[in-house]
Parts: structure tokens; C-alpha cells; sequence
């Protein structure tokens, strides 16, 4: 028998080239504020780019705010989204009112513009019961556990399957150390298995805590890991709003349609630290690495698109912020006026029909809450 020196498969080149077709983030605005699409760009008004706008400066003021109370020690936990507007706008405003969304704990934006309310939002934050209870139903309360949330979303869109529920799907969020999860694969994996309507979002903000995504995993790019599941994936750029939504919307349509799932990465930054907790990014990344997304910041690129069309200008955006720390403001003391909580009542959700020895303790702590 020859001996023969050529391989009959050769790895190499697979592992080399297996992650070519994500390698080309979807782009409208660049991000030197230039339009590289103006094709896709000419489908949305002039209103609908300012609303774009105004949306993303609600979210940076949102963030800011926010900071400013956790400082002052009115809030507990919360995940800083700068430098992640025109992600989560961009795709929330895809979705319709009757879509079910389920959010991760950096996901607030997304919520309040799905129909709950700022008030709600810092709620949930200060750990109180009322930050679960949403004037639109269609949501979960963000989640913690890293990833969880795919697996939760897999059982949301097979319902929404067999109830043969009409123009709706399930749409949720995870960022970049999420894919390293097993949930994130049972999750997407269950759904592309049954065909179930969800759109499954990947926020690549670079970090997950101090662990960067090149740690994280040796694939080239999170989209492709979707493959292995059989669902079509895409890259977008995160800082772009107007690709962010245009890429969002039509997965929302393919799966609306009965295609299965979506699975969009958008390649975002996280301007801040992990949460207000304290972690210190000035420990695990540089400045040189961050300046090119500080100038790459989707609100820069929006502004200069805007203001080239002579339809935003940086007083209207001065008024805006104005106006929207009010709102924050309002709804920080709407939060505050809140009822106490009681340990009686966290008892009496325990059960729907309590233990003798839960009984004892209700009337322990309804009498010292009495005084």
C-alpha cells in the first residue's frame, strides 16, 4: 500500500476559515459618523432617525442619573449600559407590545421601552417587590443568573407555538460571557429543535466582568457558535442604531413567520464598570484599548448624520437631557414613596397554604411590624 502524505481533512484551513462568514458585521453608519448604506439608511424618515436620537440620549441620561442615585445610596444593584444605546434601542424597538421579552439584569432600557415604567425600573433595582409587577405583561423580570434566561425563553417561544399565538415571538438578551454558558446552548438548541419563534441576542460589550472575550472562548465570533444549533446568526455593529434595528426587525419577521430562531450578536462596548458594586475597570483594560469606542460612541455618529441633515442641533439635545433627569428625578421619588416591605408578607408568598411553623412566624412579625 503507498504511503501518502496528504491528509484526507485538513483542520487547519477548517478552523481557519470556519468563521469567514461572520466576519462582516452588518454596518449603515460607520464609525466615523460616514453613511457606508445609504440604501438601507433611505428607508427611515428624518423623524424616525431623530427618534433614534432621542432615544439613545433617554438611555445615556438614564445611565448617568441612575449613577448619580446609586451614589447617593438610593439604589441597590444596577448594570451601567453606556456605550450600549444603540444596541438595546435599536433592537427593543423592533419588537411589538404583544412580543415576550426576557431580560438580563443590564436590560432596563429595554423594559421601560416595552411598556413598564422608570419607577418600576429603580424597584426593582432597590430589591422591592412592585419592580416585578409590569403594566405590559409580556416580560420576565431581569434575569440574574448568567444565561438562564435562554433556557426560560426556549419554553416561552414553544409556547407561544402551541398556542399558535399569531404574529408574536420571544426575544431576550445575554452578553458576550453568556455564550459560555450551558444554558445559552440548551436554550437556543431546544428552540432550534421545535422551530419555536424567538430572536436570540447576544450584547458582545467586550467584557464579562473582568474576563475579556478572547478568555472566554477560542471561536472567532459568537454568531457562528449558532450554527452548531442550526440557526442562522449574524454580526451587527452594536454602535450602529439604525443596523441594530434594521438587522432586528427582519429576524423578528423570519421568525414571526415560522422559521425558528434568530440569533443576532451586536458588537458593543462597555464604557463603565460591570455594575455600581465597585468593580474598577482601570484594573483589567487600557485606555488605549478603550479610545476606539469612546470615538466609535453611537451617539457621536447618530449626532452627525442628524446634524448634516439640519435636523438635530446641540441645543434641542441640551433641552432633552433637561427634561428627561426631571422625569428620572419624578420617578426616583415616585420609587421612594413605595410602602415598605414586610417579612410577613415575603412569608405569606412562601406558601399558598402555610406550614404550622411559617404560621407562627407570619404572627411573630405581623406583631412587631404592628408597632
Amino acid at each position: 500500500m503507498a504511503n501518502g502524505s496528504k491528509q484526507i481533512v485538513d483542520f487547519a484551513k477548517i478552523k481557519a476559515t470556519m468563521a469567514d462568514p461572520y466576519k462582516h458585521p452588518v454596518q449603515v453608519i460607520n464609525g466615523d459618523g460616514k453613511v457606508v448604506d445609504p440604501d438601507t439608511l433611505a428607508k427611515y424618515s428624518d423623524d424616525q432617525l431623530v427618534d433614534f436620537m432621542k432615544k439613545m440620549v433617554w438611555e445615556r441620561t438614564l445611565h448617568e442619573q441612575t449613577m448619580n442615585f446609586s451614589r447617593q445610596g438610593r439604589l441597590g444593584f444596577y448594570a451601567p449600559t453606556a456605550g450600549e444605546e444603540a444596541s438595546e434601542m435599536g433592537s427593543v424597538t423592533a419588537f411589538k407590545e404583544q412580543d415576550f421579552l426576557l431580560p438580563a439584569y443590564r436590560d432596563l432600557p429595554q423594559m421601560i421601552q416595552h411598556g413598564t415604567t422608570v419607577a418600576k425600573g429603580f424597584l426593582w433595582s432597590k430589591g422591592h417587590v412592585e419592580g416585578n409587577q409590569h403594566e405590559n405583561p409580556n416580560m420576565m423580570f431581569p434575569q440574574i443568573i448568567i444565561g438562564a434566561q435562554y433556557v426560560e425563553t426556549a419554553g416561552v417561544a414553544l409556547g407561544i407555538q402551541k398556542n399558535k399565538d399569531e404574529d408574536r415571538v420571544a426575544f431576550v438578551y445575554t452578553g458576550d460571557g453568556g455564550t459560555s454558558q450551558g444554558d445559552w446552548y440548551e436554550g437556543v438548541n431546544f428552540t432550534s429543535a421545535y422551530q419555536a419563534p424567538a430572536v436570540f441576542f447576544v450584547q458582545n460589550n467586550g467584557w464579562a466582568i473582568s474576563v475579556p472575550r478572547k478568555k472566554q472562548t477560542a471561536a472567532e465570533t459568537l454568531a457562528q457558535k449558532a450554527v452548531a444549533m442550526g440557526v442562522p446568526s449574524v454580526q451587527v455593529d452594536g454602535m450602529d442604531i439604525v443596523a441594530v434595528h434594521e438587522v432586528s426587525k427582519a429576524a423578528r419577521e423570519y421568525a414571526a413567520a415560522g422559521n425558528g430562531p434568530v440569533v443576532i450578536e451586536t458588537l458593543t462596548y462597555r464604557y463603565g464598570a460591570h455594575s455600581s458594586a465597585g468593580d474598577d475597570p482601570s484594573r483589567y483594560r487600557t485606555d488605549e484599548e478603550t479610545k476606539p469606542w469612546f470615538d466609535a460612541d453611537p451617539l457621536i455618529r447618530m449626532r452627525k448624520v442628524l446634524t448634516d441633515k439640519g435636523v438635530w442641533s446641540q441645543d434641542q439635545e441640551d433641552k432633552l437631557v433637561e427634561q428627561y433627569k426631571d422625569e428620572f428625578k419624578d420617578a426616583m421619588k415616585e420609587a421612594e414613596a413605595a410602602p415598605a416591605q414586610k417579612v410577613s408578607d415575603f412569608l405569606k408568598w412562601t406558601y399558598n397554604v402555610p406550614t404550622p411553623a411559617v404560621k407562627k412566624q407570619i404572627a411573630e412579625f405581623e406583631a412587631k411590624e404592628s408597632k
